[in-house]
């Protein structure tokens, strides 16, 4: 098994306050660990315009699964925060960090 590092872009299509921040932060936070804080990553970042990039890690046999997983996590955290994929799109996945040691 390999530790991906993937970041999931997106855009925030309606307001994105601190509690629903928070509350995506806290869902996924399982999935920023080690590796991410080594490295210095931020789990969330939103910027101006509603574009955010979400990081996570996820162990994963190989680099599609793992994107796959880290978009299924997000778009699952964020419809149990009420954001639709129509309310928050998501881009495509990518490979920003590996650990092969896991």
């Amino acid at each position: 098994m390999t530790t991906y590092v993937i970041t999931v872009p997106g855009t925030f299509l309606r307001q994105v306050d601190d509690v629903a921040r928070s509350g995506l932060a806290k869902r996924l936070g399982s999935h920023h660990t080690d590796l991410s804080e080594s490295e210095d990553v931020e789990l969330l970042t939103v910027h101006e315009g509603g574009t955010f990039s979400v990081r996570l890690e996820v162990d994963s046999p190989d680099r599609a699964t793992a994107e796959s997983d880290a978009v299924r996590l997000v778009t699952t955290a964020l419809r149990e925060l009420g954001f639709s994929e129509d309310d928050a799109p998501l881009g495509p996945p990518a490979v920003t960090g590996l650990d092969a040691e896991s």
